[in-house]
Parts: C-alpha cells; structure tokens; sequence
C-alpha cells in the first residue's frame, strides 16, 4: 500500500491547490480526481459562462455604437460563441494537463502523484481509488476533502439538461434558444439572463419571488441592474411563485402565481434552473469515519477547515461556505498551512472579493448597507456616481457608482464596499486589504492613483468623508452623497 503525507479528494480549484501547497511544504501528495481537473472552476462554471458574457458584453457594446446611428444590430452565430469558449477551455486544460505531467517526471522522490478516478474514504487514514477496471487503496497521514458541488434541482422539476437544463446542460446548447426562462434570480440567474439578453437572439424571462432580484445586495445596486436587464428585454417575473413548470410538445410550460390572485401560463423553448448548488459529500465515506455534517445537513462540518476527525479536512464547496473559487484555495491553502505549517491564525471572510458578471458588473468586498442596518451597526457611507470620474467619462461608460461603508467614529475603518460599473472588479482589492488590515481610510485618501483610471473614484469617495474632496456634495448632491445611518436612522452628513 503505497502512502503519503496526504491525500486530497477532488481535483477542482480548492483541491488542486490544496495538493500544490502540499508540494511547497515538500511533502508526499496525491491527488484524486474522478472527471476534470478543474472542476466547475473550468467546465460549466466560472471559465465557461464568463467566457460567454466576456463574449456577449462585446456585442452589446458593438450594438450600443452602431443602432444609435441607424445601423443594423450586430450579431455572432451561437457557432462562433461554442468555438470561442471550446478555445478558453483547451488553453486552461492544456495548462492543467501540462502542469500535472512534467511536475509528476520531474518531482523528486516522486512527491507528487495523480490518480484519474473515485476517491472514498474507507478509515481515518484509508482511500480506496476506483479507476473503474481497477481499484487501489492508499494511506494518507492526513485526507482533504475538496469534491465540490452541482447545481440544485427541484423534487417537481424534471431536468434533462436539455430542455430543461442547470447550468450544467445549459453549455450543451446547440444553438440560441429563441426564449428561455430562468428560475432564480441571484447572481448565477441574473448572469445568464445578462448574457442571453446581451447577444439579443434570446427573449428572456427571469421568474423572482422576491420584489427585487439579487435581494441579498442593496437595493440602488439591484434597481441598476433590474432597469438594464429591463432595457434588453428581459420579462421580469417579480413577486412570483412557480407554481409548476413541466415540458410540452418539447417546449416549457410554466405557472405562475401572484399575491393579488393572478395567474399566468407561459410557453417558452428552454428553462434554465439557476436555484443555488449542493456540496458532492455523498457515496465519499463520510459515515466510513463519522464525520459530522454541518446544521442544514447537506455540507460537512467543519472548524476552520478541520472537521470533527483531527486528520481530516473540508474545503471549497464542499464545506458549505462561500461557493467561490478564490475562497475555495485560499481554504484549501490555508488547511494545509494548519497541517504542515502550524498555522494558527484562524481563516477570516470578512473581506471576501466577488465579482458579479451582469450589466454593468458588480464587484463586493465586506459588507453592504443592508447588512450593516440589519446588525444595526453605526456607520457612515459614501458615495461617488460614475459620471464624476475621468476615466468613466473617457470612455463614455458613466453608468454605475462607487460606495464605501466605514465605522461611525474618528477612525473611519473600512467595513465594505460595493462597485458597480465598468472596471469595477478592479476596484476593490485595495479595500479588501485595508479591511483584512483593520485600517482606516487615511491610505486611501493619501495614495496617488493613476490617471485617468476609475480607482480615483475610490480616493475621491474617501476625501469625501475626510471633507477634503475636490466636488463638493454640496454642489452636487445627486452625484456625490456623504450620510450616516445610527438606530436606522439615515442622516446627511454636512460636507463643504
């Protein structure tokens, strides 16, 4: 029985860089992949569909230039968009297969080990390998478990991830479907409802039970979003309940229900079901070793990535936190410091990036006005409208805004931000920083930005509060707003 210093189950993002920190501490690693290395982190998931609105925010844009002047809309084959996202895909499974060869012929006293099949654990430090014709066991001193997630269906839904797909069966498409409804409207349904509306072949309809899709984020933030989606076309189902969706003569049908007593039948060519993920921790040998599962029972338990088995470890989806691939490895890198490193300080979330890839997108980093009144946390907040800065007016995109979320005191520490509008991913990893820090806003205010660049924005948000701006919201109140929330109460604050 061959044996190593740990075994990693699940070759997605969290678990190859589980296995790569491994490799830096030199110790002896094998990695257990039953499919794809890369997970959905690469196939129909993050790669995939953000090659697709990467794709289809070019068109919108082309669009956007050319009917304005009477021309006819642009448009691409659904042909050119599979061709384009094939590409993205060899180049990252060309870079995973490369990687794996040469590191396991050239790693010294064969420290790393790849094994193509499914990993179950069968003791503390036991995993059976079943490579289908063959079946081996191994022995690990220590076992992550990194097997990620699939997208969640419904018991009434029949899904045949062809005309009633996840996000799964949704890349198998063969050509633009002429309409199609998505059920859910967090970030995953909104996406696709941005990319569909975007490449303009698609009538889209979004069913949202709530009055108001991504409910988790502020409302200024979901209104832009809504009103944009709105623009393309999208038919917004708000305050709906699904009554039944079921399919007909090869088509969709669906029922919707309404507080007022309406209802609503409607027939389109696909559904997409886009209601969340559930973590893979079945058939693993979980029970094997009595692992404990987390309070809803679909995730495994876990403390600071230890479960309740001292040798044994849960990352990534699997562990049921944050479903994102950056949180996945920097979990999976962090349980491996605890194990070859000692680590002891504990993982923190509290200045956790997001993207959202809608129109225009969405980048998150702490927390939101919604949550920090929920908490009833005194605060004051900022914020700068795109149409105040160089770089947004350079390039004619003025739609969105900058705010920042500090403490209500003399120290002003940086609580969260959220940016929505173009290069918005990149402009909150500085904030990020400052809140894993616990700093203020001094740096911020204090830093020289490039010009033009839309970070500035940033800055001028923060000389803001400090009441040395160089626009005043005085002046310009609808672009510029300073304002403090105490006891829910909301109150401007008084800047020259």
């Amino acid at each position: 029985m061959e044996r190593y210093d740990l075994c990693v189950i699940g070759g997605g993002p969290a678990g190859y860089a589980a296995a790569m920190r491994a490799i830096d501490f030199g110790k002896r690693v094998i990695l257990i992949e039953k499919s794809k290395v890369g997970g959905a982190g690469v196939y129909n998931g993050a790669l995939s569909s953000k090659t697709w609105w990467e794709l289809s925010q070019k068109v919108r844009a082309v669009n956007e230039s050319i009917v304005s002047v009477g021309r006819s809309k642009f448009g691409i084959t659904w042909q050119e968009v599979i061709k384009t996202e094939q590409e993205a895909l060899f180049d990252r499974k060309f870079q995973y297969s490369c990687h794996i060869k040469l590191l396991q012929e050239e790693s010294m006293n064969n420290i790393f080990t790849y094994e193509r099949g499914y990993g179950k654990i069968i003791s503390a430090n036991e995993v059976s390998i079943d490579k289908g014709k063959q079946e081996l066991t191994i022995w690990a001193e220590n076992i992550i478990i990194a097997t990620g997630s699939r997208p969640r269906a419904l018991p009434n839904i029949p899904v045949d991830e062809k005309i009633i797909m996840t996000s799964d069966g949704i890349h198998q498409l063969e050509e633009y479907p002429k309409s199609l409804v998505v059920v859910g409207a967090g970030v995953i349904g909104c996406e696709y409802a941005t990319i569909f509306a975007n490449f303009g072949k698609t009538r889209v309809h979004l069913i949202d039970r709530a009055d108001r899709i991504l409910p988790f984020e502020d409302e200024d933030i979901s209104k832009l979003v809504d009103n944009n989606l709105k623009k393309e076309g999208v038919v917004m189902h708000h305050n709906s309940s699904l009554e039944r969706l079921e399919i007909k003569d090869g088509e969709v049908e669906y029922e919707l229900s309404y507080e007022d007593g309406r209802r609503e039948v409607i027939r389109v060519e696909k559904a997409l079901l886009a209601i969340g993920r559930i973590p893979n921790v079945e058939n693993i040998g979980l029970e094997n070793v009595g692992i404990q599962m987390g309070e809803t029972g679909r995730h495994i338990g876990d403390d600071d990535t230890r479960t309740n088995i001292p040798n044994i470890y849960a990352v990534g989806d699997a562990s049921g936190r944050i479903k994102l691939v950056n949180m996945g490895e920097i979990e999976a890198r962090h349980a491996v410091e605890k194990i070859f490193g000692n680590k002891k300080t504990r993982l923190s979330y509290d200045n956790v990036t997001t993207i959202m890839f809608l129109q225009p997108e969405v980048a998150a980093v702490g927390m939101n006005e919604k949550m920090v009144r929920d908490q009833n946390i005194p605060v004051k907040v900022v914020k700068i409208d795109y149409s105040c800065i160089a770089r947004a007016i350079a390039m004619r995109k003025t739609e969105g805004f900058f705010k920042i979320i500090v403490s209500n005191d003399d120290e002003m520490k940086i609580l969260g931000m959220r940016a929505i509008g173009e290069h918005a991913s990149s402009a909150v990893q500085a904030v990020a920083l400052l809140i894993k820090q616990n700093r203020g806003i001094e740096e911020l205010a204090e830093l020289v930005h490039p010009h033009p660049s839309i970070i500035e924005g940033i800055q001028e948000c923060v000389r803001m509060l400090l009441n040395k701006s160089i626009f005043k919201s005085s002046v310009f109140k609808d672009k510029l707003k300073c304002y403090s929330f105490i006891d829910g109460v909301k109150t401007p604050l008084q800047r020259l």
